[in-house]
């Protein structure tokens, strides 16, 4: 009987469910909308049965749970105060699980555990000193230092997308201005392409006119500066500063070896990461500035979350 590990991802529009061996080989899966659970009680009754038939299904044994969620703490097993998910304040994630499941459950913040699986199954197999940053609807980030990931004091250390970046900046979603966030995500390009198209003259042509600002995507971007659109390579000239100068800061303070990229804005590749890189250097001290690279994860990214949150219940046991 095999043993796995049921890795969940936690998202604002889906819950993601697979069962991992300690290889990483997923060998069951399955799905449910957030929207559908706006009862915390309901969810966990649901998702555990959904587990239980997963494992019931594959005839796999269950040995812990591992679970990637907003605003998480690894320390306290909790969900706290989290913006985008309709169970307001401290939720008991892990403790619920543990009880409806009898095996141990780990919990902790999406992009810790995308760094968790990318040192388990991605690139960072035999690298101590890393970081991940998810470029998503939003920008997070999991940094390993010795070996070990980063959690600090509270349970939330490594919030890279909540630095401040831009001084009375755009407004990020928690509230303050100038955070990376809102410029370093496919959010946030967005933002730039609409902000040069309305500095821009009428009549010069872009791609990017034909979409409203709620249409508008980091892959329509990304499809038009492949194409030599001047907006879009001025979008993404911009991002890469912008990225660069937050990749210059984490330099500074934890040496990363390598720093890997992931999620949708990650995925228009050397457009974003070779000019990233470029300024990165140049903004670096100067005895820092050939000590790292950036490149993509090396995670698939269909399965990536639900590897990184069974990596982190595997790296528990």
């Amino acid at each position: 009987m095999t043993n796995v590990v049921a890795g969940m991802d936690i998202g604002g529009t889906n819950i993601v469910i697979g069962l991992v061996e300690k290889s990483g080989k997923i060998i069951a899966e399955g799905a449910l909308k957030t929207a559908d659970y706006p009862d915390f009680g309901e969810f966990v009754k649901t998702s555990t049965n959904l587990i239980k038939e997963l494992v019931q299904k594959s005839g796999a044994n269950l040995v812990g749970v591992g679970i990637g969620a907003p605003d998480a703490n690894f320390y306290k097993g909790t969900i706290e105060h989290a913006v985008n998910l309709a169970w307001k304040g401290i939720v008991p994630l892990g403790e619920k699980f543990k009880e409806s499941l009898g095996v141990e459950c780990a919990v902790t913040n999406d992009a810790n555990a995308a760094a968790i699986g990318e040192k388990l199954f991605g690139g960072a197999k035999d690298i101590d000193d890393f970081v991940v940053l998810t470029l998503g609807t939003g920008l997070g980030s999991g940094i390993y230092i010795n070996g070990k990931v980063l959690y600090g004091y509270s349970g939330f250390a490594g919030e890279l997308g909540h630095i401040g970046l831009v001084p009375n900046g755009r407004k990020c979603g928690c509230g303050q201005l100038g955070c990376a966030e809102p410029y370093v995500s496919a959010t946030g390009i967005c933002r730039t392409a609409f902000e040069l198209l309305a500095i821009m003259d009428m009549d010069e042509q872009s791609i990017l006119r034909q979409y409203s600002y709620d249409e508008l995507t980091s892959k329509h971007i990304s499809e038009a500066a492949a194409k030599g659109d001047k907006v879009a390579l001025e979008a993404f000239d911009t991002t890469a500063k912008y990225l660069g100068k937050m990749i210059a800061n984490t330099i500074a303070f934890s040496s990363p070896q390598k720093i890997f990229l992931f999620g949708g804005l990650a995925n228009a590749g050397d457009i974003l990461i070779k000019p990233a890189t470029i300024y990165a250097r140049e903004m670096c001290l100067e005895a820092m500035r050939d000590t790292f690279e950036v490149e993509k994860s090396k995670l698939p990214e269909a399965n990536a979350a639900v590897l990184g949150a069974a990596a982190l219940g595997w790296e528990r046991l």
